[in-house]
């Protein structure tokens, strides 16, 4: 049985009649699945701490119920809510997959900061409180990162110029325009591990490699771009701007060719020359696309790390080192798990804060701009 209200003009929205056993099954059906997932984790948790002796030997029991847990919540609202339900179903897949790789990993790891545990170390995991913190504060290797990784997203900038005169040109009318958008989109297909082996193991090798034998042909005895600290700094975010230039320059291509023709060409019937054309139309209307397009970058170039551990693994001494870089080697040099995760869970809220302010900045700028 159903009836029919209407939501707005020329609208209607149909309402399902649910029975009242039907709405108590349904909710007998959550509050159950609910009581034994939080039974189930609450034990194994205590169990994994050490306060009860009673347990399972891995996760896996916990996981189970998990899944049954979400069948039985989505079946649970189509039975409570009717029409409602259903719609609500569509949601909660993407919202118990976001629960399970998002939002419990992330929690899972503050468990996992507060505690030492060393994959070398025969005692296993132990909880030692606040003292990875301590540790991440009087680390150097660790500021030195950081300071590093303010370089690489200063050098964001200067990609965004470099894309968007790209941008530019294959915007306008030239000879081989389709040849030279798929030319300058191709670094963009490699992957970058494979950019670094390709150019950084191969083409910069101090002894064989092609460019730094070129380098000695013109007069470089030394040719150190990967051993001299500032040079390997370069290099590396060289490579790194050579991977993620084209995907700038295709965004901001996107929103030239988005951009209305009419005005462009009412300034040019005034007189407005191209330099004026580009600073008081072009570049005031593509302000939107740029400052999407520099939050992006900035957002990718925060895990910048492939590049960093295939070339120089952090080195000469550091100077190369990403945070992202850093967090694999205490985690694959020094197998200690505590200290690392203790590491990316700042880095983490570093990173929220740091983009929250992005987006407040860059969005007030945008108001003031309009």
């Amino acid at each position: 049985m159903t009836s029919a209200s209407t939501a707005a003009p020329g609208h209607e929205a149909v309402a399902q009649h649910v029975s009242p056993e039907r709405r108590r099954l349904g909710s007998l059906l959550i509050r159950s699945a609910t009581l034994l997932l939080f039974v189930i984790g609450a034990v194994q948790l205590l169990y994994v701490m050490g306060y009860t002796s009673w347990g399972f030997t891995n996760w896996q029991p916990v996981f189970i119920a998990y899944i049954v847990w979400s069948v039985a919540f989505c079946s649970g609202l189509v039975l409570r809510d009717g029409e409602a339900g259903w719609r609500a179903v569509f949601v909660l897949p993407a919202l118990f997959f976001t629960l399970a790789l998002v939002i419990f990993p992330t929690f899972f790891g503050f468990y996992i900061a507060f505690s030492d545990w060393n994959l070398q170390s025969a005692g296993g995991r132990q909880f030692n409180g606040l003292d990875n913190f301590w540790q991440l504060i009087a680390d150097p290797y660790f500021w030195n990162a950081l300071g590093n990784m303010v370089f690489y997203v200063a050098t964001v900038v200067v990609q965004y110029a470099i894309a968007f005169g790209l941008a530019m040109l294959l915007n306008a009318e030239i000879k081989a325009q389709k040849f030279f958008r798929v030319a300058f989109l191709l670094p963009f297909m490699l992957s970058p591990v494979a950019v670094s082996w390709m150019i950084g193991k191969s083409m910069l090798e101090y002894r064989f490699g092609p460019v730094t034998h070129l380098l000695r042909e013109l007069g470089w005895s030394q040719p150190t771009l990967l051993t001299t600290p500032w040079l390997a700094k370069t290099t590396i975010a060289l490579m790194d701007a050579w991977v993620w230039i084209p995907f700038m320059m295709i965004m901001i291509l996107a929103g030239l060719q988005a951009l209305p023709k009419d005005v462009q060409e009412a300034a040019k019937v005034d007189g407005a020359t191209g330099w004026q054309g580009f600073w008081q139309i072009t570049f005031p209307l593509m302000l939107p696309v740029s400052v999407t397009t520099i939050v992006l970058r900035i957002i990718f170039q925060l895990k910048l790390a492939d590049i960093v551990i295939n070339t120089t693994s952090g080195g000469p001494g550091g100077a190369t080192d990403t945070i992202s870089s850093y967090i694999f080697r205490v985690y694959k040099d020094r197998s200690n798990v505590g200290y690392g995760t203790m590491i990316a869970e700042v880095y983490l809220i570093l990173i929220i804060i740091f983009v929250a302010l992005l987006l407040k900045f860059t969005s007030r700028y945008m108001q003031r701009a309009v």
